[in-house]
């Protein structure tokens, strides 16, 4: 309880604190907790804390470490040694901790505290996204203490950061600024309300994703070989599987069909894989193995450095097709949307495509080209689809145009191949373009430059945008949230995490403040 040397002195480990707390309550001081991500301490904050200290007779402060933190990537802006040092300095705080988990429950069954309090912005429930007011209620309630809300002047770090700090290139800020002015975080709110019954039907290849890490070694002695040391590995269920995921969160229901091989089916790893509201209808293919790519990744900064297909991409026999038709045929008429990945391993045959254009109330395409189809999966195969979704490099394929802008393509040459009201073509670092028929082609800026794996980027893109789409979002607005989702999923390696709805919310909450 000794005065401290520096604001450093006040910085302890979680343990720690509940240590001291428990002996200052001993004493029969009363405790207060206040937790947040403090990602820049302004006046908001003093006045939160001067008013949490008045609830007792020492403050404790935690914070979210950096990792843990659900607003997108990019944030925090400051690094949890420098944000749990500004509070440090605070004339008013006893003790700050970093906590390393994305909720204040193990804080506050830890430390304990008499008293623990949150900003008006909690107060009511309805309003908190994450939903963890009422756990963090009950926790604290649990060890004795009681919950109390602060009401002073408020300001918004995200706000004031986004504003001021000028983390954003030109273009970004420019296009934020216009959604604010739109109120598009109302507009998007209410589609994600909209489409939260929808039943989604995911309809394509389902592919195994397997990282070997390895380090490198010298080269052989005897021959002109790239030598690795295997450390370890990871599988993931990703194709289809992982896009279903995705948009899971958003939806009430979504049914993958797709088709699994008998030899090495994986079948094991798939459902394991899967949400709770995501449902498998598998069909059988006899002599064959579920495709699956083997990675060789060198692990320090996620460096892919080849990898191996395991595949049969022939056509399928007869029976299969008929047996996936069959399915096809009786749940496409009832789906609010059908969405198509076609990675063009030969799941999707001609007739399987037309049965789903026909039957389909709201048709989503991607057509996938990759190292094992290149040259034969074009988009244009599907000759109507009422949301197309493509990376740039899959339109110039799809158009045979090296050089045209993109917006081009989007806007004139794609519409003329493909019966289709409205696409979008993403373009990694430089975002996505949306187009819908009768409109502007509108370029989206991309969120972060921060990434860690694309494998699986344009699959959250499509799945989270399609539901939207169908329910009649604005296209900027659907290339907005798209945009939002690809730079969540391009900080998760392969498949570990699907983008859910809590941190697609903050961090679209956190670009439009």
């Amino acid at each position: 309880m000794s005065e401290f040397a520096s604001a450093r002195d006040k910085i302890v480990t979680l343990d720690a604190m509940a240590e001291l707390v428990r002996r200052a309550r001993e004493a029969g001081e009363e405790v207060v907790l206040c937790h947040g991500v403090f990602d820049l301490l302004h006046m908001g904050h003093v006045r939160h804390l001067e008013a949490a200290r008045r609830e007792g007779t020492r403050l404790c402060v935690t914070l979210t470490g950096d990792r843990f933190v659900n607003k997108g990537p990019g944030r925090p802006i400051f690094p949890e040694g420098l944000r749990a040092e500004m509070l440090a300095a605070c004339q008013y705080v006893d003790w700050v901790a970093v906590n390393h988990a994305r909720t204040a429950e193990n804080v506050l069954d830890t430390v304990r505290p008499s008293v623990y309090v949150k900003g008006s912005d909690y107060e009511n429930p309805e309003d908190d996204i994450t939903g963890k007011i009422r756990a963090e209620k009950d926790a604290v309630e649990q060890h004795g203490g009681r919950l109390v809300f602060t009401r002073d002047i408020t300001f918004s770090s995200s706000t004031l950061i986004n504003r001021y700090l000028d983390v954003y290139d030109p273009p970004l800020r420019d296009f934020l600024e216009e959604l604010r002015q739109e109120d598009a975080g109302a507009s998007i709110a209410a589609y994600l309300d909209k489409i939260k019954d929808y039943k989604v039907l995911m309809v394509g290849d389902t592919i195994i994703d397997e990282y070997n890490y390895v380090e490198g070694m010298e080269r052989s002695s005897k021959e002109q070989l790239v030598a690795t040391l295997f450390k370890n590995r990871e599988v993931f269920a990703g194709g289809v599987v992982a896009a279903a995921n995705h948009v899971a969160d958003l939806v009430g229901e979504v049914e993958i069909v797709t088709v699994l091989g008998e030899d090495d089916s994986w079948e094991d790893l798939v459902r394991a894989s899967l949400k709770p509201n995501v449902k498998l209808t598998a069909i059988r293919r006899p002599g064959a193995p579920t495709t699956r790519k083997t990675r060789f990744v060198e692990p320090t900064y996620m460096r892919k450095l080849f990898e191996v297909y395991h595949m049969d991409d022939r056509p399928h026999a007869a029976p299969v097709v008929e047996a996936l038709d069959a399915v096809l045929a009786e749940r496409c008429p009832i789906a609010d949307v059908v969405v198509v990945t076609d990675f063009g391993h030969g799941m999707l045959a001609a007739e399987t495509i037309a049965l789903i254009d026909r039957s389909s109330r709201f048709l989503t395409v991607n057509a996938q080209t990759n190292a094992g189809n290149l040259g034969f999966n074009f988009a244009t195969k599907y000759k109507r689809a009422d949301y197309l979704c493509i990376d740039h490099r899959e339109a110039r394929f799809a158009t045979a145009d090296k050089y045209s802008d993109v917006g081009v393509l989007a806007g004139d040459v794609l519409p003329a191949l493909i019966d289709c009201e409205k696409l979008i073509v993403t373009a990694g670092f430089h975002g996505c373009i949306s187009y819908e028929r009768g409109k502007t082609v509108q370029r989206v800026p991309a969120f972060t430059k921060q990434v860690v794996d694309t494998v699986g980027a344009g699959d959250a893109l499509l799945a989270v945008t399609a539901p939207l789409v169908a329910a009649g979002c604005p296209m900027h607005q659907v290339g907005f949230v798209g945009n939002a989702a690809g730079a969540i999923k391009v900080g998760i390696v392969g498949h570990r995490s699907s983008v859910d709805k809590v941190a697609l919310l903050k961090f679209i909450t956190t670009l439009l403040k």
